[in-house]
């Protein structure tokens, strides 16, 4: 098995990260395989402090690693600035594309199953040779396995067109040949029509082409649109292998149990997931049925009290803008 490296990208969440990295050494395979962690600068005083706090817990980890042979090797790259998150992560993978030509992607907030690693590297090397299967995740919306929610045959994985950015990997001739950071919507969306666009959202449910109109445009969805014009395929398990654990002290969610709760916050199953070889990987359109259904409200669902005030502030929103 040619062992995929991993690429850690942290930033000022020391706690979190060491939980990722602690989860990662359970891995079956850890080993075996190669770390390569991204330490992102500070923006400020203040950033700069939890960062030092940052690199201080990476030096100590690497070298009880080192100790314990936890890892084969593990390589900490310092930013001298502040690259942000999209400079930081595609320059990375980059990095690590001169040496490997597979590769894993965590962020500081992924921990995963046991046999998280093996089921990628799995995946690679039964793939390595179907161009159209681009990605492969760790992550699932939906439970389909040992039994799905409406009881049919067990689903241990399955292709979809989206992408999942929750721990996963690629190929090096699939990233360098389809890869694009966009600069602007216009250049994302160019040679979509609107029922592309229509796709790509799942009708709607999944407003992801919103995150273009941000400013740098988020790595992970021109990967979604590069795949998607590629008509490529993300293999993706059946129950999830990782587990989101920044979620609540993340800058993009915050759960208030009170009135919500996050439907993706799921542990990891905790066994080796089958994967085997299929000759025309394809589509299943019950499936992505399910996946629209799952999507929806981006897999938030709220408490009465939660659709109470939910309504409230809609009405007040719409009165407000009128």
């Amino acid at each position: 098995m040619n062992t995929a490296p991993v690429a850690l990208f942290v930033y000022n969440r020391a706690d979190n990260m060491l939980k990722t990295l602690e989860c990662l050494v359970l891995n079956t395979l850890a080993a075996e395989t190669d770390l390569y962690v991204f330490s992102d600068g500070g923006k400020d005083t203040k950033s700069w402090k939890q960062v030092e706090m940052v690199r201080r817990e990476l030096r100590r980890f690497k070298t009880r690693a080192e100790q314990e042979g936890a890892l084969k090797s593990m390589t900490i790259i310092e930013r001298p600035v502040n690259f942000y998150l999209e400079r930081n992560i595609t320059e990375g993978i980059a990095q690590v594309f001169e040496k490997h030509d597979r590769i894993i992607v965590l962020e500081d907030d992924i921990c995963t199953s046991s046999y998280f690693l093996e089921y990628m590297n799995r995946a690679f090397d039964l793939y390595q040779n179907v161009p159209q299967v681009m990605h492969v995740a760790g992550f699932t919306n939906l439970n389909l396995y040992p039994v799905d929610c409406s009881g049919e045959q067990a689903v241990p994985f399955y292709f979809t067109p989206h992408m999942s950015g929750w721990g996963w990997g690629t190929w090096r001739d699939r990233w360098q040949r389809h890869f694009v950071h966009y600069r602007t919507r216009a250049e994302a969306l160019d040679g979509l029509t609107e029922d592309d666009q229509n796709a790509i959202q799942y009708g709607g449910v999944f407003p992801c082409l919103k995150s273009l109109d941000k400013d740098p445009i988020p790595w992970d969805i021109c990967w979604e649109i590069a795949i998607y014009k590629a008509k490529g395929l993300c293999l993706t398990p059946g129950r999830t292998l990782v587990r989101n654990i920044g979620l609540r002290n993340g800058t993009h969610f915050r759960s208030f149990d009170i009135l919500q709760h996050y439907e993706f916050d799921r542990e990891p199953w905790k066994e080796s997931l089958p994967i085997t070889y299929e000759e025309n990987p394809r589509l299943d359109p019950r499936i992505e049925k399910l996946f629209a259904e799952a999507i929806t409200d981006w897999g938030i669902r709220y408490t009465p009290l939660g659709k109470l005030v939910r309504s409230i502030y809609k009405k007040f929103k719409s009165h407000k803008s009128a």
